[in-house]
């Protein structure tokens, strides 16, 4: 594949000619499972979730797109305003914020309503790879080049435990955490981190988390401790899975699902909805989606020439991957229930949306990937 060169400005059919094409097939593949699923919770009605998801993915697959083409100096050049704007954000939540079942997560912005903590998640990316491009190499296990992204990552996780919202903020940190390592952090501090975390964790469990979160973990060790109460949403669904066989009971035939026995089906248990209906060969064959997706992104952050580009798709990538690997643990009885619904298949507007917004941001770094933009350019730069 032709190589261009990116002193020379590039024309809109030279980039259309590079989008991978087989990436954007994997996106609408799933996306299209999601709209599917959704179409079977309603029992078959279009309304209310099948259609607001199909709408709201073929937008975002445009933008998507449009995304791709935007030139990585632009992205540089929005990194820092666009995390300050995501923080603003969510003091506003804090502020204004709307409570919906127990939680104050959204803010509604004159006809739109949003959930600033999934835009924190690409914007965290954003900054951190700007952040680390422009650092010098022997700087990174610093402690000056360490500050600044502890202090990145550690504000808006402090924000987003006060909605609450524990699984958000433990992806938020995850993310932050592995484009830290992957920028060169010493193995030194790697491990003193690790060993302070382990110190750390129970005196967090014991005082820093809500009583009912706390009953999660608790709920998530042994659920048959309260099946008609905290245990019920686990039980459930390991019952749809695991009713399902190997091959489902069939498309919208699922007993679980259908006489309504599986809560939040069309958010963060579609998974085992999918897995009750198709069985494990279907669950099989959306994680092959999934994967696929990933081995791209995966390739694409190893073709990039800038560090800003590499650690943009590999903190990005990151994400991608932690939402399907905690979604699908969690509704298999893995992992504690924490509300992290499973990519461009559940319900949830601001979710997807931002996530194929994050995709837009990898299929242009696979657009743009020969370019190298030096240290402190951006948009004006």
């Amino acid at each position: 594949m032709a190589v261009f060169n990116q002193s020379v400005p590039r024309s809109l059919r030279s980039k259309l000619f590079e989008v991978n094409w087989a990436f954007v097939l994997l996106v609408l593949l799933i996306g299209s499972i999601g709209v599917g699923m959704l179409y079977s919770v309603a029992g078959g009605d279009w309304s209310p979730w099948a259609i607001r998801h199909g709408s709201r993915f073929m937008v975002g697959v445009v933008m998507m797109l449009v995304i791709a083409l935007f030139p990585p100096r632009f992205w540089m050049g929005i990194a820092y305003p666009s995390y300050l704007g995501a923080l603003v954000l969510l003091v506003g939540v804090e502020l204004f914020g709307l409570t919906i079942m127990g939680a104050q997560r959204w803010i509604d912005i004159g006809p739109i309503r949003m959930q600033p903590s999934e835009i924190m998640k690409v914007a965290l990316v954003l900054a951190l790879a700007r952040y680390y491009h422009d650092l010098p190499a022997e700087k990174v296990s610093s402690l000056g080049g360490l500050l600044a992204p502890a202090a990145m990552i550690t504000l808006p996780m402090l924000l987003i435990l006060k909605q609450p919202d524990l699984g958000t903020a433990l992806l938020l940190g995850a993310t932050g955490a592995a484009i830290v390592f992957m920028s060169g952090l010493s193995w030194r501090i790697i491990w003193g981190v690790l060993v302070l975390g382990s110190i750390a964790a129970p005196i967090f469990l014991k005082y820093g988390l809500k009583d009912y979160q706390r009953a999660r973990i608790f709920t998530f060790l042994n659920p048959e401790n309260d099946p008609l109460g905290a245990g019920y949403h686990i039980l459930q669904s390991k019952i749809a899975l695991g009713s399902g066989g190997l091959t489902g009971k069939g498309y919208m035939q699922g007993t679980q699902a259908q006489l309504r026995f599986l809560p939040e089906m069309q958010t963060d248990f579609i998974f085992t909805m999918l897995g009750e209906e198709f069985g494990l060969v279907g669950g099989i064959c959306v994680l092959a989606l999934y994967a696929l997706l990933l081995a791209n992104c995966l390739s694409i952050a190893a073709s990039c020439k800038s560090t800003f580009l590499r650690l943009m798709v590999m903190g990005i990538t990151t994400t991608f991957a932690l939402y399907i690997f905690i979604n699908v643990a969690m509704v298999s009885g893995m992992a504690p229930v924490v509300g992290v619904p499973l990519p461009m298949i559940s319900y949830g507007g601001t979710v997807m949306l931002t996530i194929l917004a994050g995709l837009g941001l990898i299929m242009g770094a696979h657009i743009h990937r020969a370019a190298e933009p030096p240290k402190g350019a951006g948009l004006l730069g």
